[in-house]
């Protein structure tokens, strides 16, 4: 897809971070843009400020994309609206501030609300979008936020975040080769923001978890700078603009990894894929 002018994007999460980023470039361009978020404030916030500022359409559509009806109520509405959508972003994610905890003390609901919007949301948007998109014969790509933490290397910190992570990439490479299947039109891309740690409002997320839920403890780190300090990572940001600019400049290039070039993380990855050739034991990420 070389050209976003008169594209519908839909966009889960799109009320802030790499979400409205993405957002805000693709109205820049000249696209039909859907935000949806859980959050209706910043949304409306969201969409109105982009509208203004680029004079394209742009539509704010609360979502709670843990609830299939919920998705599936978010596509009705988008067709019913513009008949089309030629790009979906599958990118509605939260942080658990998990950081200091081993997998048997986390709480079981923090793994249910984890999994129930990073990869079930995943999982709703492709069922609820993808059969419409692949009946429309329209060119189109569905692009889901994996991480370089869980989606290709994980780190012992974030137990949960990764294991989701890792499931997104998964399901993201499965999708991939299916619609192969469907034929040319339709295909999908995995987005690893990066290549430093994004600077979002992920780590707030907590704001939006449902009562179903229960009460999350107090999280080990409320900010990226609170994160990276307690997970050895490095302190150098990566703005979600730059994540965004990124990601349309592979959907444009017709790729499937959406992954920043980076020399310590490609290092990452190469010592996983030599301890996994050798049959070895993991390499140690602490």
């Amino acid at each position: 897809m070389r050209e976003f002018r008169n594209r519908v994007a839909v966009i889960t999460g799109g009320a802030s971070g790499v979400g409205r980023a993405l957002g805000e470039q693709l109205a820049a361009e000249g696209a039909r843009v859907v935000l949806a978020d859980i959050d209706q404030g910043r949304l409306d916030a969201a969409a109105a400020e982009i509208a203004a500022d680029t004079g394209a359409e742009v539509v704010g559509l609360q979502v709670d994309v843990t609830k299939a009806e919920s998705v599936e109520a978010l596509a009705e509405a988008v067709w019913s609206r513009f008949g089309a959508v030629h790009l979906l972003f599958n990118n509605a994610g939260v942080g658990l501030g998990e950081a200091q905890k081993t997998i048997w003390d986390l709480p079981l609901n923090d793994w249910h609300w984890g999994f129930d919007v990073n990869v079930f949301g995943v999982v709703y948007g492709i069922r609820s979008f993808a059969p419409r998109m692949v009946a429309s014969g329209e060119e189109g790509v569905i692009i889901n936020t994996s991480s370089s933490n869980g989606g290709l290397r994980s780190l012992p910190n974030t137990p949960i975040y990764a294991a989701s992570k890792a499931a997104v990439t998964s399901i993201s490479e499965v999708l991939y080769q299916q619609l192969l299947r469907e034929g040319d039109k339709v295909r999908a891309a995995v987005l690893f923001p990066g290549p430093h740690v994004v600077n979002t409002s992920i780590l707030a997320s907590k704001r939006n978890r449902p009562a179903d839920y229960g009460a999350q403890d107090k999280p080990a780190y409320e900010t990226m700078e609170d994160l990276v300090r307690t997970t050895g990572l490095k302190m150098a940001l990566t703005e979600p603009e730059e994540v965004a600019s990124f990601a349309l400049a592979g959907i444009r290039a017709g790729k499937f990894w959406l992954l920043p070039e980076s020399a310590e993380g490609d290092q990452k990855i190469n010592e996983r894929m030599d301890a996994l050739l050798a049959r070895n034991n993991p390499v140690s990420a602490w």
